[in-house]
């Protein structure tokens, strides 16, 4: 089988090995839960609960307040505390819709469902807006505003991104083990969607196993394929991914629908799965608990809104004080300065390691070797951009192609003077985008 990827990329220890083999695991949550109103790109959601209210699971507390936004459910019955300011994972304080958990998990009647193939286009779409479902591999982008490109007829493949590359994560793996059925359902509603397109499952070659269970379910499916794709960081980056599977190149001016393609995450594509077929809107998901200062790293299948102290007890708690904790993979994620937070729509992992590796190198002046070159997937010059960033000088760094950086840390990564360069030219590259919006 040809492997396909990408030119650049790093090889990291990927550490999956902790929790690869641990099965998911279904959690209830004790306490209270906490619902930020913005848990996607795009406007807040709008709370349409009030304080003293008893909810269901399953009911809407929070609707969509824009076109690029996303309701909100509640995934435990009980009574709303308060609608407050509290921390999300990444450290910053927003609007939250705040549920004391009567622990009698008394559930809404789902509307029934009619069979796919009678569904029209327009009524796939308001279910998976109406659901809630995002962008679940990080992003949250509403999914709804994804699956509606201007020239539908133009797109050739829906490629479900099942690289899961970031070291340390196995929840997806999980999930296309456990799951693969739903996950392939949720790729035939999207396919339904495109007249002309063909399914990819993209998957890397270091989940062999995961590789040849869905080729065995779908190779009696003519839109679906698998692809079998080298194991290397950053892999499931979108830009990256496309490439990989399609050969076919976007920048950052561009969308994968310029591309002719739309790429989900697969826990994005069973949640589609579970709104079309089910009936239920997004309450869950499932998050990895891992790293060298975690005492039983595992998988575990968790309400949206339960408080991560819960699932790092529920994953046998720290071994003593962590130095670092971070939410999502260590890459690309954020590092945390509180557990006290809720699960999110775009909660993939929370790490816990028992030594901060970055913060004891002390970054040194640059020895022009060239390796953040050669390990850049978008094929810019980091080193260079970092010093535009540090010198302020936003011209040049839009000039020598700064905002075609995707932020996936690999020049960090392979740096021997150990300089921050993913930071630098991230700060920069948010600045010069919001000028260019402007």
């Amino acid at each position: 089988m040809k492997l396909v990827t990408f030119k650049g990329g790093v090889h990291p220890n990927d550490g999956k090995s902790l929790a690869k083999d641990k099965a998911i695991q279904v959690l209830k949550p004790k306490g209270t839960l906490v619902y930020p109103l913005s848990q996607h790109i795009g406007a807040p959601a709008q709370a349409i609960v009030s304080v003293g209210d008893r909810v269901l699971k399953g009911q809407k507390i929070a609707e969509s307040s824009g076109f690029v936004s996303s309701p909100i459910y509640a995934s435990v019955s009980g009574t709303v505390k308060a609608i407050e300011p509290r921390y999300n994972p990444t450290g910053a304080k927003v609007n939250s819709i705040v549920i004391e958990n009567d622990e009698q998990y008394e559930e809404v009647t789902y509307e029934e469902r009619k069979p796919l193939i009678y569904m029209t286009k327009e009524e796939i779409l308001n279910i998976i807006a109406d659901a809630g479902i995002v962008g679940m591999g990080g992003a949250g982008f509403p999914t709804r505003v994804k699956l509606s490109p201007k020239e539908p007829e133009k797109i050739d493949y829906i490629i479900a991104n099942c690289a899961e590359c970031e070291p340390y994560i196995t929840a997806d793996y999980r999930r296309m083990l456990e799951n693969p059925d739903e996950l392939i359902s949720g790729l035939k509603v999207v396919l339904q969607l495109f007249d002309n397109a063909t399914g990819i499952l993209a998957i890397e070659d270091n989940k062999s196993d995961c590789i040849q269970r869905l080729e065995e379910l779908v190779q009696n499916e003519p839109r679906i394929k698998v692809v079998a794709l080298q194991t290397k960081y950053p892999q499931g980056a979108e830009r990256q991914l496309i490439y990989a599977s399609t050969g076919r190149a976007i920048n950052s001016s561009m969308l994968p629908a310029d591309a002719g393609c739309v790429v989900d995450n697969v826990e994005t594509l069973i949640s589609i799965h579970r709104a079309i077929i089910t009936g239920k809107p997004l309450m869950e998901r499932v998050v990895t608990v891992s790293g060298d200062a975690v005492n039983e790293p595992g998988n575990f299948l968790v309400p949206l809104g339960m408080n991560q102290n819960e699932l790092i007890e529920a994953a046998g708690g720290f071994k003593g004080e962590p130095e670092k904790i971070i939410s999502g993979g260590p890459m690309m994620g954020f590092a945390m300065f509180t557990t006290d937070t809720p699960v999110t729509k775009t909660s993939s992992a929370i790490l816990g390691f028992t030594e901060d590796e970055v913060a004891k190198q002390e970054a040194t002046a640059c020895i022009n070797c060239g390796r953040c070159v050669d390990a850049c997937p978008s094929r810019i010059i980091p080193s260079r951009l970092a010093d535009f960033a540090e010198r302020m000088d936003e011209s040049s760094f839009v000039k020598w192609e700064g905002l075609e950086c995707v932020e996936c840390g690999s020049c960090s990564y392979v740096c021997p003077a150990k300089r921050h360069l993913k930071q630098a030219i991230g700060s920069m590259r948010k600045i010069a985008l919001s000028h260019k919006k402007k």
